[in-house]
C-alpha cells in the first residue's frame, strides 16, 4: 500500500487513547499519577561508556538519551510513519498531516490539549521554533530535510521544501519537537546537553547514574493514562551480557541479533519471549568497490552474483531471522512485493555454477589450476571485511567466501577490522568488498538510492560518501532515482523505479545477500499489545521514534 496523500488522522489516536484507557482501567496496582504500577526494564549492549555522560539532547544521535532510546519517551515528533505493515502514517503531536502533490510542501495541524512536563502548553510556535532550528543550524538536519521555509497559517503550521520529500515522508515527521520557551536560551543546541529534558512524552526522567537511567510516568499526559508507572534502562558491555540479561528476566524489552533465537531465548519461556524480525524493505548486501579491480568489471559482479547461496545466509548467518531473499531486484517478499516490476515478478535468485563460469569465460577469464585468473593473466583476489564481533555479518561473509572460493576458484579473504576502522574504511573507499545494510523506507527506494546514486559521489568530502560506498556511477540510475523521488503520481514512480530495477539487475552495483529485519526481543509475562508478525503496526525496536506508541499501546496481561 503507498502512502496517501491524505494521511491517517487524529481518530488514529484517539483510538489508541480509548484503548490504553480500556486496558489500564483493570489490573492496576496504583502507582505514580495514576498510571500502571508495573516497572519496564529496557536495555542496550553499547557499553558503561554511554551512562558515563548524561546527554538529553535528541539532535545528539551518540549521547545517552539517543543512544539508549530514553528520549523518545521524553521528546516526541509530529506523526509515526510505519515502515511495516501498511505503511501507514499515524498523526502524533500533529492531528493531521497532509501533503501537497508533489510532497514539496507539508501541512500540521497541532494537537490540542498537550501540555509540556513543566506544565507549559505546546503550542504551533513550538513546532516552527523547532523546525527553523534546524533550518537554521544544518549541523542539526540530520535526515537532509532542505527546509527552505516554515511559517504558520491560522493555526496549522506550513513547511516548505527544496526538493520532494515523498521518500522522505518519515525523516520530515520524525523530528523530535523541542519546547521553545527553554530551547530559545540554548547557546549552542549542537552540543547542550540538555540536562533539564522538558518534552511532551509520557515520562520524565527521575534518577540518571553509571547504573542506568529510570523515567517515571506523567499523570497529566495528552494521550492518557500511561500503561506503565516506571521504565528503567540498562546498558550491557555486549550482545551476550544483554541476551542473558534476556534470558534471566533482568530485561524485558531489547534489540539485538540471538544466534538460533529458539532455542536461546524464545524456548527459555516459550509462554512468553518474543522474539520478532520485522521484514522492512532493506536488504543485506555484499558492497562491492567498482572503481577498481576486481569489482570494476561487470562480468564478476554478475558471477559472483549467480555463486552465492542466500538460503544458506539466511539459516546460518542470520539464524532465520527473517525470510530469505529471494527476488533478483533485491527487494525484500512479501513487504515489497506490490514495487517489483512486472518483468521480474517471479524471477528469483539460484545457484547456477556454470552459468557464472560462462559470465566469465564470456569475459575473457580463464583458470589456471583451478584458480580464477581475469583477462590480463591476474590471479582474482579480494577481500570481504567486517568489524569484529558481528557475529552475524562476520559468518556472513565467511560462507560467501568459501561459496566463491569452491564454485569459481577466486582467492577470497576474510578481515575483521574493529567497528571504527571498518566504518572509516567504507566511508573512504578502502575496501574491495563488504557486507553492508541498505537504508529503509515505506518504498523501495532506499535500497537503491543507497547504492546507484551518484550525487553522493558529487558530495564527497575528505575523501568520504555518505553513501553509495561502492562508488557506482551510472548518470541514468541517478536521473531515474532523482525522478522518483520528485515525482508527483504513482505511474511516473512505478515507471522509474522499474527501469532503476533494471539497471539493478543487470549491471549489478552490488550483490543482494539476505533480508535485513528490524529486530525486537520482548515478553509478555506483565504486558501485552506489542507489536507481531500478526500485528504490524510497528516494530519491535525500543531505539526508534514509534517506541513511544509502542508502549502507549501496551495493556497489563491478565
Amino acid at each position: 500500500m503507498r502512502l496517501k496523500k491524505h494521511l491517517i488522522t487524529a481518530t488514529a489516536v484517539a483510538a489508541l487513547g480509548a484503548m490504553v484507557l480500556t486496558g489500564c482501567s483493570s489490573g492496576s496496582q496504583g502507582g505514580s499519577g495514576g498510571s500502571g504500577s508495573s516497572t519496564l526494564t529496557i536495555a542496550k549492549p553499547d557499553g558503561a561508556a554511554v551512562l558515563a555522560t548524561q546527554i538529553n539532547n535528541p539532535f545528539i544521535s551518540t549521547g545517552s538519551g539517543m543512544s539508549l532510546g530514553y528520549d523518545r519517551m521524553i521528546f516526541e515528533p509530529l506523526a509515526m510513519v510505519n515502515p511495516v505493515g501498511d505503511n501507514q502514517t499515524t498523526p502524533w503531536l500533529a492531528s493531521k498531516v497532509t501533503w501537497n502533490d508533489d510532497y514539496t510542501k507539508l501541512t500540521v495541524t497541532p494537537r490540542e490539549g498537550v501540555k509540556w512536563s513543566d506544565g507549559e502548553p505546546f503550542t504551533a510556535d513550538d513546532i516552527v521554533f523547532t523546525y527553523s532550528l534546524i533550518k537554521d543550524n544544518p549541523a542539526l538536519d540530520l535526515g537532509g530535510l532542505k527546509l527552505t521555509s516554515i511559517e504558520k497559517d491560522g493555526g496549522d503550521v506550513v513547511m516548505d521544501f527544496s526538493e520532494s520529500k515523498f521518500v522522505k515522508q518519515g525523516d520530515v515527521l520524525h523530528v523530535s519537537i523541542v519546547p521553545e520557551h527553554q530551547w530559545k536560551d540554548i547557546a549552542d543546541p549542537t552540543k547542550d546537553a540538555v540536562k533539564d529534558a522538558v518534552g511532551t512524552g509520557p515520562y520524565t526522567i527521575s534518577t540518571f547514574s553509571s547504573q542506568g537511567v529510570v523515567l517515571k510516568a506523567r499523570s497529566d499526559y495528552w494521550g492518557g493514562k500511561v500503561p506503565v508507572a516506571q521504565l528503567k534502562y540498562l546498558e550491557y558491555n555486549d550482545n551476550t551480557g544483554l541476551l542473558r540479561g534476556l534470558q534471566n528476566r533482568e530485561t524485558d524489552w531489547a534489540q539485538i541479533f540471538i544466534t538460533d533465537f529458539e532455542k536461546n531465548y524464545v524456548q527459555k519461556d516459550p509462554e512468553h519471549n518474543v522474539f520478532w524480525g520485522a521484514n522492512i524493505l532493506s536488504p543485506d548486501m555484499i558492497v562491492v568497490n567498482t572503481t577498481k579491480a576486481p569489482f570494476n568489471d561487470v562480468a564478476l559482479r554478475k558471477a559472483v552474483n549467480m555463486v552465492v547461496d542466500r538460503k544458506a545466509h539466511a539459516e546460518k548467518a542470520r539464524s532465520n531471522a527473517g525470510p530469505e531473499l529471494k527476488n533478483v531486484t533485491g527487494i525484500p517478499q512479501p513487504t515489497g512485493d506490490q514495487y517489483i516490476a512486472d518483468e521480474y515478478k517471479d524471477q528469483e535468485f539460484s545457484i547456477d555454477v556454470d552459468g557464472a563460469k560462462k559470465v566469465l569465460t564470456d569475459a575473457g577469464y580463464t583458470w589456471k589450476s583451478g584458480a580464477l585468473t581475469d583477462p590480463s593473466g591476474k590471479a582474482v583476489s579480494f577481500t570481504l571485511q567486517n568489524p569484529q564481533g558481528w557475529n552475524d555479518y562476520v559468518t556472513g561473509i565467511q560462507l560467501i567466501a568459501t561459496q566463491v572460493e569452491k564454485t569459481l576458484g577466486a582467492d577470497v579473504k576474510v578481515a575483521t577490522p574493529d567497528a571504527d576502522t571498518w566504518t572509516s574504511n567504507v566511508a573512504t573507499g578502502n575496501f574491495d568488498a563488504v557486507l553492508h545494510w541498505s537504508g529503509s523506507g515505506s518504498n523501495p527506494w532506499h535500497i537503491y538510492d543507497d547504492t546507484m546514486n551518484g550525487a553522493y559521489l558529487e558530495q564527497e568530502s575528505g575523501g568520504k560518501v555518505a553513501d553509495n560506498f561502492g562508488r557506482y556511477d551510472n548518470p541514468e540510475a541517478t536521473k531515474l532515482l532523482k525522478e522518483y523521488a520528485a515525482a508527483s503520481d504513482d505511474a511516473t514512480r512505478k515507471a522509474a523505479l522499474d527501469e532503476v530495477q533494471k539497471i539493478f539487475v543487470e549491471d549489478v552495483p552490488a550483490i543482494p545477500i539476505g533480508t535485513h529485519p528490524q529486530l525486537g526481543e520482548y515478553n509478555t509475562r506483565n504486558f501485552t499489545g506489542w507489536p507481531s508478525e500478526e500485528d504490524q503496526y510497528a516494530t519491535a525496536d525500543p531505539t526508534q521514534p514509534w517506541a513511544v506508541q509502542v508502549l502507549m499501546q501496551l495493556q497489563p496481561a491478565k
